[in-house]
């Protein structure tokens, strides 16, 4: 009896509808528009952690680098002095990593040599826009780099200096194209390395193109790229996560040791963790999906309005229809329930449509992004829930003010 109750209701509910499509058009598509913000930007930033999460997995999140400053930027603060931290020299980074024996740790020492090298391999040669890093061995599996051809360096390339090299993988589309890239010789300031690797594809990170480096054992690079001032970078990886704080905190009294600080002193270089970076970019993306709620919100809110509208109005015009139906014994809670289904349907109607359109965007963005698309369930649930709430908030008072209509004096209505 309630199953065919229930029906009927949809019926007449769609024929309501069909009667006044403009109308119901209209408010669908002012629905459909504030799901559409719901989900395309949930969407999106969905996409977008994922991708961060993946690239930053990679990464290894039991590392940390020690730096000049901490996460490479200095500390400006409005009413502070700008913080002025030594380099990390060369002896500095040495008597580190000598130093610094926490079990189950690698400590690996690198820095940039060049971001502006060019590159030779027979008569071709690269724009000079190359960066070039002096590596140690334990480098490629602290940076969460991954080799596609041939091998990383070994503790014998690094102690005896060879003339070896790791390349990114744009040399395979570039320089070295149509040709099997090991044991290549290509030449950087008139010095001659052999290619014994191609690292993995990295794609760029805030615009600096992770695949167009080329990696050489260190002491090699200190005697080709002379340059006052070189800064190194030193990174540690842990055997387990769980170990990083103190690990870390070992570290720090480490590097303060080589630094000879006195106690009252504060640090004077920067420790940066791998997760640090993730969890500071996670937390931009989440003001990104507060943004989308706010912006859903006040479209919803408007749809609510036009949608309550919409069914005042439908009350008022189908008076007589109401006084026929009461006349003939409809309770009040059967009127107010068909008025109640009809504005569920049309928000429904409005929230599905969102939700493909949404979800159509958020998929369109991310792919022009090269974010690594993901189906939103949260989204589509909180468009399902948005939609569903419109409809009760707008359908409660029309469907009220239809059930408490005098019969007599709506069937006098004209």
């Amino acid at each position: 009896m309630m199953l065919k109750l229930f029906k009927e209701n949809i019926r007449i509910a769609f024929g309501s509808i069909k009667t006044q499509l403009l109308r119901t058009i209209l408010t669908v598509l002012i629905i459909a528009i504030g799901i559409t913000a719901l989900v395309g930007i949930l969407t999106v930033v969905t996409a977008l952690e994922n991708t961060i999460s993946t690239n930053f997995a990679s990464m290894g999140a039991n590392t940390f680098n020690i730096n000049q400053y901490e996460n490479n930027l200095k500390n400006r603060g409005s009413n502070e002095r700008e913080i002025v931290n030594p380099i990390i020299s060369y002896p500095e980074a040495v008597a580190f990593k000598n130093k610094y024996k926490y079990p189950f740790s690698e400590t690996s020492l690198s820095f940039t040599a060049t971001k502006t090298a060019e590159v030779k391999y027979l008569d071709k040669k690269t724009d000079p826009e190359i960066t070039i890093l002096g590596v140690d061995e334990h480098f490629i599996s602290n940076s969460g780099l991954e080799i596609s051809l041939g091998r990383s360096f070994n503790q014998f390339d690094i102690d005896n200096n060879t003339y070896s090299c790791v390349v990114g993988s744009d040399f395979e589309k570039g320089l070295l194209k149509d040709v099997n890239p090991i044991d290549k010789i290509i030449s950087i300031r008139g010095a001659r390395f052999k290619v014994i690797g191609v690292l993995k594809e990295k794609g760029s990170t805030f615009g600096n193109s992770q695949d167009l480096r080329v990696l050489i054992p260190i002491q090699v690079a200190r005697s080709l790229f002379t340059a006052p001032n070189i800064n190194y970078t030193l990174s540690v990886m842990v055997g387990k996560k769980e170990f990083l704080d103190e690990a870390i905190d070992n570290a720090t009294s480490t590097m303060r040791r080589v630094r000879k600080l006195s106690p009252t002193r504060d640090n004077n270089f920067g420790i940066g963790r791998s997760d640090d970076l993730i969890n500071r970019i996670l937390g931009i993306t989440k003001y990104l999906g507060w943004a989308s709620w706010i912006i859903s919100v006040i479209t919803i809110l408007g749809s609510s309005i036009a949608l309550m509208n919409i069914m005042i109005v439908s009350v008022t015009e189908r008076t007589r229809e109401i006084g026929v139906r009461k006349a003939l014994g409809a309770k009040k809670i059967t009127i107010a329930v068909q008025f109640f289904i009809e504005t569920l349907l049309i928000g429904q109607i409005g929230g599905l449509i969102g939700i493909i359109i949404g979800i159509l965007l958020g998929f369109a963005i991310a792919t022009a992004m090269s974010f690594a698309f993901v189906i939103p369930w949260v989204a589509i649930f909180a468009a399902f829930a948005t939609s569903f709430t419109v409809a009760i908030v707008s359908g409660l008072y029309p469907a009220i003010k239809a059930s408490k209509l005098d019969p007599i004096e709506a069937l006098r209505y004209e």
